[in-house]
């Protein structure tokens, strides 16, 4: 049974009304530096916010950072692990932050990165369950982000990401974030064999804001509980508008071109 405690917090991180939500990472200051988007690490936060995003991950030494003060709220989930870009182990995830410390900062949840396949699974494997334990303990609600990264694997395979999506569900997340497998038949698949709702990560920038939209549609479609995207939201042209178009369809159930409307007002 969840605590009140947990499920208070989730609400701050799921909309209550519609069960989805729209996450926008924010953490690749480490893995790949001070890119482009995430600079001004405020502005980023607040313009995602203004256009309705649900929350807004973050590594520790950025909550300070992204703190406004102002403006609409956003629920916050804090960030746990860590590898840099520079790394010839780049896969192979590392604890960086606590619960506690989390809690402290005053997160609505936690995440952590879990690469299957890598050289360091089994210790990934092992954080994970560590994580949620200590998350059970003080209602904090988890989000596993799990990926097939490893020697011979295809991390977009409708069976690698339904084997992830079920791993971080047998562990304990209370959501887990995958690759979209590419269309909704495969993807209803995901979904199925998830007892926990699967939001979607958004990978590389696209070439058009309108791939990003339909892919978040066909991913709504399969039954995903909405989006965890980073920079395809973070460095699209109008972010702001970027959001509200992808709030249009996660929680108002849109059409493509309703979104795509919205997107070029």
């Amino acid at each position: 049974m969840t605590s009140v405690g947990k499920a208070v917090r989730l609400e701050r991180i799921i909309d209550r009304n519609t069960g989805n939500t729209i996450i926008v990472p924010m953490d690749h200051g480490v893995s790949s530096g001070p890119i482009e988007g995430i600079v001004d690490i405020r502005s980023a936060v607040s313009d995602v916010a203004e256009g309705g995003a649900n929350a807004v991950v973050l590594h520790k030494g950025m909550v300070k950072a992204g703190h406004r003060g102002r403006g609409k709220d956003i629920g916050l989930i804090v960030h746990l692990s860590a590898s840099t870009d520079l790394s010839p182990t780049k896969n192979d995830k590392v604890l960086v932050c606590t619960v506690e410390e989390a809690i402290k900062l005053g997160a609505d949840g936690v995440s952590v990165h879990v690469n299957i396949g890598a050289d360091m699974e089994r210790e990934m494997l092992r954080d994970l369950g560590y994580v949620s334990r200590v998350c059970e303990e003080w209602g904090m609600p988890l989000l596993a982000m799990v990926y097939g990264r490893g020697k011979d694997i295809n991390q977009y395979d409708p069976k690698v990401i339904a084997h992830c999506a079920r791993i971080g569900a047998e562990l304990g997340a209370d959501i887990v974030k995958v690759p979209y497998s590419g269309d909704p038949e495969s993807f209803r698949r995901v979904v199925e064999g998830s007892p926990v709702p699967v939001v979607i990560a958004g990978g590389p920038k696209m070439k058009t804001d309108r791939e990003v939209l339909e892919m978040v549609k066909g991913a709504m479609q399969a039954g995903a509980r909405g989006l965890s995207v980073g920079r395809n939201i973070f460095q699209a042209k109008d972010r702001v508008k970027m959001v509200r178009a992808l709030a249009h369809i996660v929680h108002k159930g849109g059409t493509l071109e309703e979104a795509m409307a919205i997107l070029n007002q």
